[in-house]
């Protein structure tokens, strides 16, 4: 049996124990994703910061977060997350005596994706100027430092959120709001394809179905006993 054929059967299956009201839900989320747009955060230590940036992130239909750890492990506040992570994809990079900063960069370009780091200096450019004709990382410092120099110095791009106070930055998770709700929108109004394609649909749609019912690991592992 190939892969596309058992994702079908296990969708199907797992269908039956969803009501159509989540289902209907589930697909209508899911015509909303993309990856077109990821946000990085890098080295981000205040949990209450990262999980109100995943959060944001999953609202505006992001499925991917990349977790660059250096200092500081990734964790999360569940007031804050209110599950928004059972729904997206948390990719770390955390490997010890590493630079993971270069590493997620590399991973990120291979992909084909343009890097943006926000810094407040005025020799970036404005967040609505950006150009969404390239896929876009979104790359945002801890709450004490900001952006690493590697970032700064390997960055496609330094964008700002322009300001009209005498504060010249905000909270990390309020300028990933900011920026992400700039963006995003943007991004589905260009002539690009911004939308998942359908393999990542199938794959999505059947992690989020086993999310939603009890015991899908066991019950998954009966039903293909069942069919082998």
């Amino acid at each position: 049996m190939d892969e596309s054929t058992r994702q079908q059967l296990l969708i199907n299956y797992f269908s039956q124990y969803v009501t159509d009201r989540r289902r209907e839900t589930l697909e209508r989320v899911l015509a909303q994703r993309t990856r077109y747009v990821t946000l990085v955060l890098e080295d981000v230590f205040r949990a209450q910061n990262s999980s109100a940036a995943v959060r944001t992130c999953e609202c505006l239909g992001l499925q991917d977060i990349h977790i660059i750890e250096k200092q500081s492990s990734y964790e999360v506040n569940k007031d804050v997350l209110k599950g928004a992570n059972k729904w997206i994809t948390l990719i770390k990079h955390k490997e010890k005596n590493s630079n993971n900063t270069e590493r997620c960069f590399a991973q990120l370009k291979s992909a084909g994706y343009k890097i943006l780091v926000t810094d407040p200096a005025i020799d970036g450019i404005p967040i609505d100027q950006v150009s969404v004709e390239k896929k876009i990382a979104l790359v945002m410092g801890n709450e004490l430092e900001g952006i690493s120099d590697y970032a700064l110095h390997h960055a496609d791009q330094k964008v700002f959120i322009p300001m009209a106070g005498f504060t010249e930055s905000m909270n990390i998770s309020v300028s990933a709001g900011i920026c992400l709700n700039t963006l995003v929108p943007k991004v589905r109004n260009a002539h690009v394809n911004w939308m998942l394609t359908e393999e990542e649909r199938q794959t999505i749609r059947l992690q989020w179905l086993k999310k939603m019912v009890r015991k899908s690991d066991l019950l998954e592992r009966e039903f293909l006993k069942s069919i082998e």
